[in-house]
């Protein structure tokens, strides 16, 4: 961008309150002009922390639909479907993703796994019309098992899933 340019965009000011996406560009186009002392320090220290939280929240979204799945799974076996397996692939592959994109998140896994499981009882009894007080009151599924446990489908013609 150039400066004359910048110096426009940065006179516009975009407003973080009236306009993210367009104080978001502004903000870039400042710190690569290395105009440092004209950012929003404040509102940009907002929206990493909420970025931060984001990836914890898609790490937790992920394994909340593996949980409620395999709640599911267990707890009604002749209810069991080819789209659920489907499902929890995807979902285990996102975990795997998560992880590798922010690997700082696996120190809260413990945590992101405890914070799922409740929603994944929620959303399970509320499928399986199940009293919550059927679903064990802390997850009990250790992180290989979420992650890797083989989920057969009855036919032949889907493959166990890990």
């Amino acid at each position: 961008m150039s400066t004359k340019t910048l110096d426009r965009t940065v006179k516009a000011g975009r407003i973080y309150e009236a306009d993210l996406y367009g104080w978001v560009e502004d903000q870039v186009a400042l710190l690569k002009a290395n105009e440092v002392g004209s950012i929003d320090a404040s509102h940009i220290t907002r929206e990493l922390d909420d970025l931060g939280r984001s990836e914890f929240e898609k790490l937790v979204g992920a394994i909340r639909v593996v949980l409620h799945h395999l709640l599911k799974w267990d707890h009604q076996p002749d209810r069991r479907s080819r789209s659920w397996v489907t499902t929890i692939r995807e979902h285990r592959r996102r975990i795997v993703y998560e992880l590798k994109d922010s690997p700082s998140l696996k120190p809260r896994i413990e945590e992101a796994v405890a914070r799922a499981y409740l929603d994944a009882v929620d959303g399970a009894g509320q499928e399986t019309g199940l009293p919550e007080a059927s679903f064990p009151e802390r997850c009990p599924y250790g992180w290989e098992e979420i992650t890797l446990r083989p989920i057969a489908w009855d036919d032949d013609s889907t493959p166990n899933i890990r």
